[in-house]
């Protein structure tokens, strides 16, 4: 069954169209990610499936149902925003169950929600704090609580992560996985680190200036992007881009590699002046030089290659990409 189904959906601000011709299906219990940079309209996109924002045309299915005309709380969909939204007068138990008491569930309902969810996410502990006691980690695992506890058709997620460290973001992201292991329900999530899309999403929606770029799960994006965009997008460091003609003269396209398919080769095609080098215990950055253009290459394993010495690099075929003048993808 479909979960959600986006069908023809634009948007525009006055004269400013900021969504054109969205078409996307989220297929029951798949996590989504919706990804791409600043601007390209992805949490706009989040606001008209929550019901936030009206399409200015096309069509939005939650369960096989239009929606459109439906008010936020009547679409079946739990939203957790970037900031907390903690009422901070409420400790964790009352933030949690404050949306069960308004939809006039019954005492011993709320309790038992609350206590799974709060098991769930490791929070039992703390349900007679109040936010001002918790850590930031702490209160993003309150406010996905309070999601859960309303047992949504579908989560929706806008840049959970943004406001917590390095640790926690990856601590938290290990949890919203097992969460949605457990629990079995349709995701969309909104990000902007495609770190955190490839190792949550089911499937990837890879958007630019208001556009689909690309759909399909994190592998297919990763080794067959569509076009130059998205093979740049995804991927750290990102993909390398030469002009094509380094290693077939007269060949107008673009080339792309990967950092981690380069490797070291006396007859390596690439010569490159290495300018630095980035020691990361189990891999090795190289970051070199070769005419105007700056490449990287990742090395697996500790290696001392000195700034300023030439490196000649090479690849296999296979691991090449190839783009036209207009960035698509060439075969």
């Amino acid at each position: 069954m479909t979960a959600l189904s986006l069908s023809n959906v634009h948007k525009s601000f006055g004269a400013v169209e900021v969504l054109k011709d969205i078409n996307i299906e989220v297929e029951e219990g798949e996590f989504v990610v919706f990804v791409g940079p600043s601007g390209c309209g992805k949490s706009t996109l989040l606001r008209i499936i929550a019901g936030l924002e009206d399409a200015t045309s096309g069509e939005v299915r939650i369960g096989g149902d239009i929606v459109n005309n439906t008010p936020p709380s009547k679409r079946g969909i739990a939203m957790v925003f970037q900031s907390y939204a903690l009422y901070p007068h409420l400790n964790v138990r009352g933030n949690m169950s404050l949306a069960l008491k308004q939809e006039g569930q019954s005492k011993t309902e709320i309790s038992s929600r609350v206590g799974e969810a709060s098991r769930m996410l490791n929070l039992e502990e703390y349900l007679d704090r109040y936010p001002s006691e918790l850590s930031g980690g702490q209160r993003q695992r309150v406010a996905i609580g309070r999601a859960i506890v309303r047992q949504p058709k579908l989560f929706l997620f806008d840049e959970p992560l943004s406001n917590l460290d390095a640790a926690l973001r990856m601590n938290t992201r290990l949890e919203i996985a097992n969460l949605h292991r457990q629990l079995g329900t349709s995701i969309v999530y909104v990000t902007h680190d495609q770190t955190e899309a490839m190792t949550l999403a089911d499937k990837i929606v890879v958007l630019r200036d208001g556009r689909v770029e690309q759909i399909g799960s994190p592998m297919e994006l990763y080794n067959n992007p569509v076009n130059q965009f998205v093979a740049g997008f995804l991927g750290s460091p990102s993909m390398n881009f030469l002009p094509a003609d380094t290693i077939t003269p007269g060949d107008t396209r673009t080339l792309g590699v990967r950092p981690e398919d380069l490797v070291v080769a006396s007859d390596g095609p690439i010569k490159a002046i290495v300018q630095h080098v980035e020691h990361l215990g189990g891999d090795t950055n190289v970051i070199a030089k070769t005419g105007e253009k700056q490449i990287t290459a990742r090395f697996f394993g500790q290696h001392d290659i000195p700034e300023g010495q030439e490196v000649s690099l090479g690849f296999t075929a296979e691991k090449a990409r190839y783009f036209d003048t207009e960035g698509r993808r060439s075969v």
